[in-house]
């Protein structure tokens, strides 16, 4: 499953559309006033699915994951020199990033891909999303999110 993740030009706060493979609209993400950054992912009908919530007062970025309003995990990133480094408490999954910050991978326990994320070259932030499975979409998505409000905040 492919999804397309563009940020919206003319929004106050952080906000997202989400499209697949045959460009109709799969996801929505509006961003919600908060302490740190707070995403609210809704199916293109309107139906609440989850959110990503940055916990703050912590040292390093760290990310929550609610699906409904049950947590199903986080990611939090650590301290490195030269390429990002994230862990990643869902799923037993595990991400990987390149130095220059534009390409990921999420892989399980036995090391088989679940999906990769690639940002491209535009004027807002957009990146393709690769999903192995598709019942494994909104957990991605959450992923890619939190990497892209974490690089949000430091920059």
């Amino acid at each position: 499953m492919r999804l397309l993740f563009r940020q919206r030009v003319f929004s106050w706060f952080d906000s997202y559309d989400i499209y697949g493979e045959d460009g109709e609209a799969v996801f929505v993400v509006r961003g919600k006033m908060s302490w740190g950054h707070r995403l609210e992912i809704s199916d293109c009908q309107g139906r609440y699915l989850g959110r990503v919530q940055e916990e703050v007062l912590t040292l390093l970025p760290r990310f929550a994951f609610y699906v409904g309003e049950t947590y199903a995990g986080q990611l939090k990133k650590e301290f490195s020199l030269f390429s990002p480094r994230f862990t990643l408490d869902c799923q037993g999954w595990r991400v990987e990033g390149d130095w220059l910050e534009w390409d990921y991978r999420v892989t399980d326990s036995q090391g088989r891909l679940v999906m990769t994320a690639s940002k491209e070259l535009a004027w807002t932030d957009t990146y393709q999303i690769q999903v192995e499975r598709p019942e494994d979409a909104l957990l991605c998505l959450m992923i890619v999110l939190a990497i892209d409000a974490e690089k949000c905040s430091r920059n």
